[in-house]
């Protein structure tokens, strides 16, 4: 075999790797456990807040924190 029939080959593996890679949806992101600080437990402080980020091209960025 050649090397161009390898390199080919190769190509046409790593499309279908990818491919099955895709078929899987990603696990969502949590801070608690993809970082390991341990200081992203929201739950026990008792208080919830949320923040906006808001931004327009152009335009002037916002940021809004809601202390529920």
């Amino acid at each position: 075999m050649d090397w161009q029939k390898i390199a080919a080959l190769g190509v046409v593996g790593v499309t279908a790797g990818l491919f099955l890679r895709a078929k899987w949806p990603r696990r969502k992101f949590r801070f608690d456990r993809d970082t390991h600080c341990g200081c992203g437990g929201a739950d026990s402080t008792g208080s919830k807040t949320s923040i906006l980020f808001s931004a327009r091209k152009g335009g002037r960025a916002r940021i809004i924190v809601k202390n529920n």
